[in-house]
């Protein structure tokens, strides 16, 4: 069968299709998978650019939605046909973190081999059923990006009907993000560099935008509009959370999940401390929280916007795609 690897020590120049064994059948607890489709997140990028160091011909991608071929002895939560989409930590079932979801050893595309494969064979922690109706492709957005932004409001931030969100930039988190507030009648904020994107946002029901680089105080500016916000998605990291605290409201919450900027920043600590924010961080979510973001998008109309899809093969056109920063939303990739 075919699997698109990266060989050490990594760059989108090592990655490549390759032949594998076929995985077999499944033991008990297990399922056998056919993998349809996938989604690129920054983690996978990272994994594929040498970003983060993996083994030699690591198989790429965290994300992966595709058909139940068959069942192990014991496992009653799926049947052969059954439409699903893996999990990112297969380790974590449901609860609060602990410390093997600390780190990347347990997830699919970095630690363990990922789901760019045509098939699959893992244990019933590492899939839910994908939402009714929707493609394979459409499946794959949900186990990092769609799962982080779920887990940002919903979970963690409470969001509630008249709150008002933030979120930077339009790649997968953020626009799910978006979807999720509208949704769930919120008020959002959006920033970008691109006009055309911030007019993408508007027709997906953004209230108001902001192009940083025409308004680089982008935090006090959402402050003005609205009063201050309650949530911020914060994906750039150290670049950019000092404007995020100047945007939050008294009491607020931001939700850090990225580090496009880099990994280490000064944090105004007094600013931390008069706005009486509460600043956590968060990587993706657990299997319960996956399979109650499933059943919520069964309900609320909001399928996932997706920029471009690729063939698995070309995979590092897709990275390199992904790197330029022009997607809107999602890019993903099938056989």
């Amino acid at each position: 069968m075919k699997a698109v690897v990266v060989a050490a020590p990594g760059g989108l120049d090592k990655v490549s299709l390759i032949d594998i064994a076929d995985p077999g059948k499944p033991k008990a607890g297990e399922i056998r998978v056919a993998i349809k489709a996938g989604s690129l997140n920054f983690h996978d990028l990272l994994v594929a650019n040498g970003g983060i160091p993996t083994e030699d011909n690591r198989i790429l991608l965290s994300d992966g939605a595709g058909v139940v071929e068959e069942v192990g002895e014991g496992v009653t939560e799926f049947k052969p046909g059954d439409h699903v989409v893996s999990t990112f930590f297969p380790v974590w079932p449901a609860g609060p973190a602990f410390a093997d979801v600390g780190h990347f050893r347990n997830v699919p595309g970095d630690g363990l081999q990922g789901m760019a494969s045509e098939y699959v064979v893992r244990s019933v922690n590492a899939f839910t059923h994908a939402p009714q109706g929707w493609s394979h492709a459409q499946a794959a957005t949900i186990t990092t990006s769609g799962l982080t932004a779920w887990r940002a409001l919903v979970v963690n931030g409470q969001l509630k009907a008249g709150d008002t969100v933030l979120v930077q930039g339009t790649g997968g988190v953020s626009i799910t993000a978006l979807q999720i507030a509208k949704a769930m009648g919120a008020i959002v904020v959006v920033t970008s560099s691109s006009d055309e994107k911030l007019d993408a946002a508007k027709k997906l029901g953004a209230d108001y935008t902001i192009n940083y680089n025409t308004e680089p105080k982008w935090g006090r500016k959402a402050a003005e509009l609205t009063g201050g916000v309650d949530h911020v998605i914060e994906v750039g990291g150290p670049a950019t959370i000092g404007q995020s605290l100047n945007a939050l409201k008294v009491g607020g919450h931001i939700a850090q999940i990225g580090i496009l900027s880099g990994t280490t920043a000064e944090l105004p600590v007094m600013q931390l401390l008069a706005k009486q924010a509460r600043l956590q961080g968060l990587i993706v979510a657990n299997r319960q929280d996956q399979q109650n973001f499933v059943k919520a998008l069964e309900v609320i109309d909001a399928q996932p916007v997706i920029d471009t899809t690729y063939e698995y093969a070309e995979l590092a056109e897709a990275f390199a795609y992904q790197q330029s920063g022009q997607h809107f939303g999602k890019i993903c990739v099938q056989w």
